[in-house]
């Protein structure tokens, strides 16, 4: 039986995904909607980190550290939102936890969206961002022992697609990435996105195809790997935590990712966590799984750490 939070959670999402059918207002209320995603308890809004504005050539972005990270371990945390929404800003007291959980800094970024700025150059964005992240910290220019890059939703595809596009130009790869519930398949041909069309109560599946038109604008092949890495090769991809809930349209977006990156030897984990909606890690501390999502994902990035020291 859900839990009294669970419920909360729920409620709030569905009044989101009811607004998100409405047709007037264009992109920008939609951004809106995005912004508003976790705000579903007042103590998921809480921040308790150090913030530092960091400025590049054609965005922006922050590190976000606690009182246990360590400058010289690096996440780069790349945000939700369909590839037109989402903003750093809102995102903060998330990334506050990632932080928190982890003990590193985090460099959060707001690339560049769509439909104004269609693919790659988002993907492009997040490159240009982790390369900078390897030679500079939040206190001075100095190599990163340790890198990682972690995403949810549209930016758990980004963290995927930036993988494979630093292993195609023999950049030096992360030593861990993580995705949460991450789209991986932009064909939206896998079965979940029927099968939990009823159970999702933050996806619309049958907005999906609009999603991908903003982002494409059919200019692309869905099923480009740097844009639906599930089409990638994961061939020497390091070591993936996926996570998602199992009322999820995308769920089998993620369990055919790891599937296909076990069998090529990749150390690829998957956590399906029951009745949970999209991204509940979002909407700790006030939501009990997604504080267990959290404490795991510390120590998969702790134990991926002290394996390159």
């Amino acid at each position: 039986m859900p839990s009294d939070e669970l419920n909360v959670v729920n409620k709030h999402l569905r009044k989101i995904a009811k607004r998100a059918l409405n047709p007037l207002g264009g992109v920008e209320s939609k951004r809106a909607l995005v912004d508003e995603y976790a705000a579903a308890h007042p103590s998921i809004l809480e921040v308790n980190a150090e913030v530092t504005p960091v400025s590049f050539d054609k965005f922006q972005g922050e590190w976000v550290s606690t009182e246990t990270s360590d400058p010289d371990r690096r996440i780069l945390y790349l945000h939700g939102g369909s590839w037109m929404a989402g903003r750093v800003d809102k995102y903060r007291p998330h990334i506050a936890r990632i932080a928190a959980a982890t003990s590193c800094v985090v460099l959060a970024i707001d690339y560049r969206l769509a439909p104004e700025n269609p693919f790659p150059k988002g993907l492009e964005d997040c490159v240009t961002a982790y390369e900078w992240m390897r030679r500079n910290g939040p206190e001075k220019n100095n190599a990163a022992s340790s890198t990682f890059i972690m995403g949810d939703s549209a930016g758990g595809n980004l963290t995927l697609a930036t993988l494979l596009v630093l292993k195609d130009r023999q950049i030096d790869l992360p030593d861990a990435a993580v995705a949460l519930s991450p789209a991986t398949d932009m064909s939206w041909s896998s079965p979940s996105i029927k099968t939990n069309a009823k159970s999702d109560v933050a996806l619309n599946a049958k907005l999906m195809p609009m999603i991908s038109y903003g982002y494409l604008q059919k200019k692309v092949d869905p099923k480009t790997p740097y844009a639906s890495p599930l089409f990638g090769d994961l061939h020497g991809l390091p070591p993936i935590l996926l996570q998602v809930g199992d009322t999820e349209i995308l769920l089998d977006d993620a369990v055919f990712l790891v599937e296909k990156a076990q069998a090529v030897g990749v150390d690829a984990t998957l956590e399906v966590y029951p009745d949970m909606p999209h991204v509940f890690q979002a909407f700790a501390p006030y939501l009990p799984d997604a504080n267990k999502a959290l404490e795991t994902i510390g120590w998969f990035i702790k134990k991926e750490r002290e394996t390159v020291q």
